[in-house]
C-alpha cells in the first residue's frame, strides 16, 4: 500500500475548527511580539481583524479585499461598542478596510509590523502569484509576513480529495510551498520558518498539518521599535485602494476619555473608602471625625498595596462632608497608573471635575448621598456616625451618639473586665427620628 493512502475516509473534525486555529496562531504571534500595525490581505468576513482589535498592543488594523463592499461594514462588529467608551483602551486604535487586490501597490500599506495572508495565495492565478512577492515583500516590506495555504498531502484524508474550494487555482504539497517560500525569502532578504495547524489523525502523521504556514521575518540586525508612521520618504505616494470603512476607538491617549476615566476611578475608590468609613468605628479629633479601624477595601489589592494605603493619611469627615487625602487616593493602583504617580497631575485633573478642599490636599464629597441613604434604609450600615465618650468613674462610661440620617439601627455594648473577659449586651434597636 502506498504511504499516502489511508484505509478509511471518515469525516475529520478539528477542535477548534481549523480556521479558528489559523486565527489563533496569528493572535498568539501578535501577542508574543507586541505588534502594533497589522494588515490582513483578503480579510473576508473580517473575523481575524475582529479578534485582533481586543489586543492592547494593537494600534492600527487594515484589511484589504477585492470583494469588500461599503454597506457591509457600517456599525458592524469592528465598530467600538458601548464598553469601549466606558472603559477606553490604553492606546489609540484605528481600523480601516480597503477594496483592492493583494497584488496592487498602495503606499498606505508600507512599513507595517505584520502582513497576514491567510488562505490567500491559492486563489491567485499564475500571473498574480508572480506579482505577489514583489508587491508584499518588496514594496510593502513589513517586518513580518504570515502566509497560510492548504497542504495538499492532507487532502486524501477528506471524503472528497480534490481541491478544497472550487476557486482554488492550485494546492501545494509541503515541498512545493517550502521551495517557493525559501526562494521568496532569499530574494527579499527575509528568513522563514515553517509550521502549521490542524493535526492529522493518529496513523496519518506522515501527511503533516492540514494547513501549512510560513512565518517570514525581515533580516535586519535589530528591528527598531515599530511605530505608526507615514510611508518612508523614498516610497512615492500611491493610493490605489478604495476606503470602504474606517473607525477610531476612544482611548486614554485622548484627553476627554483620560479625564473621564481618572475621575471615574477616583470616585470609585472614594466610594469604597466612604463605605468602610461608615461601617466602622469612628472618633472625634478636633473638628474632624476619623476612623478607628481600616478604611481600605479588602478585595482587589495586594497585601503590599493595602499596607501602603494604610500608612497614608486617613479619610475623615467634617460635618456632612467626607474628605479623602490625595496622598491616599494616589496610592490606589488604577489611579496611580493613570497619572504615572504624579500628584500634580492628579490634583490638576480632579480639580476640573470634582471638589477639592481649601488647600487642594483632599477630595471633598457628601457624606450622605443617594447611595449611602439607600444603605441606611436597607440597614446595611448604621446611621450613627460617631460615638463620643464621657468618662463617669472608674467603672463606667457614657457615650453620646451623633447620627447623620433618620432610620433604625442596633446598638450592642461590648466590655472587658480586668481579667480580659469579654461581655456583650443584648442588642437594642433604636430609632433615629430627628437630626439636630
Amino acid at each position: 500500500m502506498d504511504n499516502c493512502e489511508v484505509p478509511s475516509k471518515k469525516v475529520i473534525e478539528f477542535k477548534p475548527p481549523v480556521y479558528e486555529q489559523r486565527y489563533c496562531f496569528v493572535k498568539n504571534l501578535v501577542n508574543r511580539h507586541g505588534l502594533r500595525k497589522i494588515a490582513d490581505l483578503g480579510f473576508g468576513d473580517a473575523t481575524l481583524l475582529w479578534m485582533l482589535k481586543y489586543h492592547r498592543c494593537v494600534q492600527y488594523l487594515v484589511g484589504v479585499d477585492i470583494a469588500a463592499r461599503p454597506f457591509e461594514w457600517g456599525g458592524g462588529r469592528l465598530s467600538p461598542g458601548v464598553g469601549g467608551y466606558i472603559v477606553p483602551r490604553e492606546l489609540d486604535l484605528t481600523i480601516t478596510l480597503y477594496r483592492g487586490s493583494a497584488v496592487q501597490k498602495d503606499s498606505r500599506l508600507c512599513g507595517f509590523d505584520l502582513i497576514t495572508c491567510i488562505e490567500l495565495i491559492e486563489h491567485l492565478d499564475s500571473e498574480d502569484l508572480a506579482k505577489f512577492p514583489e508587491v508584499v515583500f518588496g514594496y510593502f516590506s513589513p517586518g513580518m509576513v504570515v502566509i497560510s495555504t492548504p497542504n495538499s498531502e492532507f487532502n486524501p484524508l477528506f471524503p472528497a480529495s480534490t481541491f478544497r474550494d472550487p476557486d482554488h487555482r492550485f494546492e501545494w504539497n509541503r515541498t512545493q510551498f517550502q521551495t517557493w517560500a525559501l526562494d521568496v525569502a532569499k530574494l527579499y532578504n527575509y528568513s522563514v520558518e515553517f509550521t502549521g495547524v490542524g493535526d492529522p489523525p493518529a496513523g496519518a502523521e506522515h501527511v503533516g498539518y492540514c494547513t501549512q504556514i510560513g512565518v517570514f521575518q525581515k533580516n535586519i540586525a535589530k528591528a527598531t521599535e515599530s511605530s505608526i508612521s507615514e510611508p518612508e520618504e523614498h516610497v512615492p505616494e500611491e493610493h490605489i485602494y478604495e476606503v470602504v470603512y474606517t473607525t477610531s476607538y476612544p482611548s486614554l491617549q485622548q484627553s476627554k476619555y483620560f479625564r473621564l476615566t481618572l475621575s471615574s476611578e477616583s470616585v470609585k475608590a472614594i466610594g469604597l473608602m466612604k463605605s468602610r468609613f461608615l461601617r466602622g468605628l469612628r472618633k472625634r479629633e478636633g473638628d474632624r471625625v476619623v476612623p478607628l479601624g481600616s478604611c481600605t477595601p479588602q478585595f482587589g489589592l495586594t497585601e503590599a498595596q493595602r499596607a501602603e494605603i494604610e500608612q497614608s493619611p486617613k479619610p475623615y469627615s467634617v460635618g456632612e462632608k467626607f474628605y479623602v487625602p490625595l496622598e491616599r487616593l494616589i496610592i490606589y493602583p488604577k489611579v496611580n497608573h493613570l497619572v504615572a504617580g504624579s500628584m500634580e497631575k492628579l490634583r490638576t485633573i480632579l480639580a476640573e471635575g470634582l471638589l477639592l478642599n481649601g488647600d487642594q490636599s483632599a477630595v471633598q464629597v457628601e457624606l450622605v448621598d443617594y447611595q449611602t441613604q439607600r444603605l441606611f434604609d436597607e440597614h446595611l450600615i448604621s446611621p450613627v456616625l460617631e460615638s463620643l465618650m464621657e468618662e463617669q468613674d472608674e467603672y463606667s462610661e457614657n457615650y453620646i451618639l451623633r447620627a447623620v440620617s433618620i432610620g433604625q439601627t442596633t446598638l450592642v455594648a461590648i466590655a472587658r473586665d480586668k481579667m480580659g473577659r469579654k461581655f456583650t449586651s443584648a442588642p437594642r434597636q433604636i430609632e433615629i427620628t430627628r437630626l439636630e
